[in-house]
């Protein structure tokens, strides 16, 4: 009975999608600046992370800036709920026209003398949009590592959407074995990895200062990059105008297997800060980003032997 109705949901889901999906951007952009009037001042959408958030990342911020940022903020997610609504029925042409990239010769270079490459990202800009890499890369496989949803169907129409161009998502959990797999096989490959997310508390090893706070990261993707001897890009994204954005490759290190412990991780969030503090209004702040505390961590944590375990007399009780 519960499939049957996660099922029929799915399909009700699929149907709203497309049919959305189908209307012309001027629409949907209209759509956006009504649902920014609804979030940003009648519901006010996860209004005290984003200015806890901003606030704390930018102290030397007025008021009025800050204001300024988070009212840009509002405007730009609800463009990216419309562009992502829109990809579903995006064509090649659009998508080349609409999301573009520099530094892809070099990208092309690294292939062609069949190294991989490790695209580090973050949620900025419209990253949906970049599922389009495929179209600007030759002779290679274009992949994404996320996190499956609970709900299978859901995850499945989200996985449908985001493949539609070629780039194919593999879960997390997977990811290693997989990217082993293209190597083994001869094929080289380009994976994204969104990875400014944050880690569970059993996941915590590694601390850094990004954007005026001390910030817990995670460093799997670290260990990915470097056991598969992956080329370190950063993937620099703006929003050009509404609509349009740029993703700029730019390569950091080519050897990445002799590099110290957490230096991929630190040069990564080195360049997504100055990413973000250039065009702070298309960051993703409504995410409480910085709810664990290196404090909290301390007193209910510990790590031995490389894992992270609960200390002795302690419960999780958060």
């Amino acid at each position: 009975m519960k499939k049957a109705f996660y099922k029929t949901l799915y399909l009700l889901a699929y149907g709203f999608w497309y049919l959305l999906a189908l209307l012309p951007f001027p629409v949907l952009y209209l759509f956006s600046d009504v649902f920014y009037l609804i979030m940003a001042h009648i519901v006010k959408y996860r209004h005290k992370v984003i200015g806890k958030n901003l606030r704390n990342s930018f102290p030397e911020k007025t008021d009025a800036e800050l204001h300024r940022i988070e009212q840009g903020f509002y405007h730009w997610f609800c463009d990216y709920v419309v562009e992502t609504f829109k990809l579903m029925t995006m064509s090649r042409e659009q998508l080349m026209q609409r999301m573009t990239f520099t530094g892809t010769e070099e990208l092309n270079r690294l292939l062609s003398e069949g190294r991989s490459v490790a695209i580090y990202l973050g949620h900025l800009g419209n990253w949906e949009w970049i599922t389009s890499l495929p179209y600007w890369v030759e002779d290679s496989v274009c992949c994404q590592i996320y996190h499956p949803l609970e709900n299978e169907y859901f995850d499945r129409l989200f996985k449908f959407v985001r493949e539609r161009h070629d780039a194919r998502c593999i879960p997390m959990q997977e990811s290693l074995r997989k990217i082993i797999q293209f190597g083994r096989a001869g094929k080289p490959v380009v994976v994204g990895y969104i990875s400014d997310q944050t880690p569970f508390w059993w996941n915590i090893h590694h601390w850094i200062k990004f954007l005026n706070q001390e910030t817990p990261v995670l460093t799997g993707a670290e260990r990915i990059v470097k056991h598969t001897r992956q080329v370190f890009v950063y993937g620099d994204v703006t929003r050009i105008r509404r609509g349009h954005y740029n993703c700029a490759f730019r390569i950091i290190r080519e050897d990445t297997k002799s590099l110290p412990e957490y230096e991929i991780t630190d040069l990564y969030f080195r360049e997504l800060e100055k990413s973000i503090r250039r065009q702070p209004e298309i960051y993703l702040w409504s995410h409480n980003r910085w709810k664990r505390t290196r404090a909290r961590f301390d007193e209910y944590f510990e790590e031995v032997n490389g894992k992270v375990h609960l200390r002795e007399g302690k419960e999780m009780i958060f």
